[in-house]
């Protein structure tokens, strides 16, 4: 069986300008959109097709929780950048069996979210983003690999999954306190919002001091087993 997926990321760390946020754009646009038409215009359909894109389709909030029939995707940049990317990747028909997983915080080693975490966590500097309050929706990278393969490998599989930890219920205090202990120091010094957006600016602010309560509803229905579901598990995995 013939199959694709599609993973695209981004520096957090680039200037976030105009210029940038086209190129996030044209970056996940194009790209999807000349794979969708080859995949349509192959000679023998795909087995499978699966995109990943994120949880910021769902408006973030303090009291929502999303699972995978939720609304959203049309109140800013990201939402509706989630949106456009997934109906980019529509196929006509039916032949080609279409997943999309909307993927929360990736943790794992070797970089990423942890990797811009693990210094000032270890200089006794971490603790939570603003308020604390918001949800941090979060996943081991071995269970969003692990989601692919079954999105892949289980013919029954298809539409949304949210690519989340069933505990990914975690708010952003409780994660700085997990990492913490984790790593066997205090995490209780917060990181104002006022300095986040100043050294941020609004748009990628809004990444570190908002977050959405999601659930991954479909994605334990359709069978598959998480090797992470807890985070202090996660993370010890991670650190050792």
């Amino acid at each position: 069986m013939h199959v694709c997926i599609q993973q695209l990321t981004s520096h957090f760390s680039c200037r976030w300008n105009e210029a940038f946020q086209k190129e996030v754009l044209s970056s996940r646009l194009e790209t999807t959109q000349l794979l969708a038409r080859a995949i349509s215009k192959a000679p023998q359909p795909l087995g499978a097709w699966v995109l990943v894109t994120g949880v910021a389709y769902y408006q973030p909030s303090l009291t929502a929780e999303y699972d995978e029939d939720s609304p959203g995707g049309d109140f800013d940049f990201f939402s509706n950048l989630v949106t456009k990317w997934e109906a980019a990747a529509r196929l006509p028909g039916d032949s080609t069996r279409q997943v999309v997983v909307r993927s929360g915080v990736v943790l794992g080693r070797g970089g990423g979210a942890i990797g811009h975490m693990l210094l000032p966590f270890r200089l006794g500097l971490g603790g939570p983003i603003g308020s604390g309050q918001q949800f941090f929706p979060w996943i081991h990278i071995g269970d969003l690999a692990g989601i692919l393969a079954h999105a892949l490998e289980a013919s029954h599989v298809q539409g949304v999954l949210n690519g989340v930890s069933p505990a990914s219920t975690t708010t952003n205090a409780e994660f700085a306190q997990a990492l913490g202990t984790a790593l066997g120091r205090p995490a209780f010094i917060p990181l104002p919002s006022t300095v986040v957006q100043a050294v941020f600016g609004r748009e990628r602010a809004i990444m570190l001091l908002e977050g959405q309560k999601v659930v991954p509803r479909r994605t334990l229905a359709t069978g598959y087993q998480y090797s992470f579901p807890e985070l202090g598990a996660a993370l010890k995995e991670i650190i050792a």
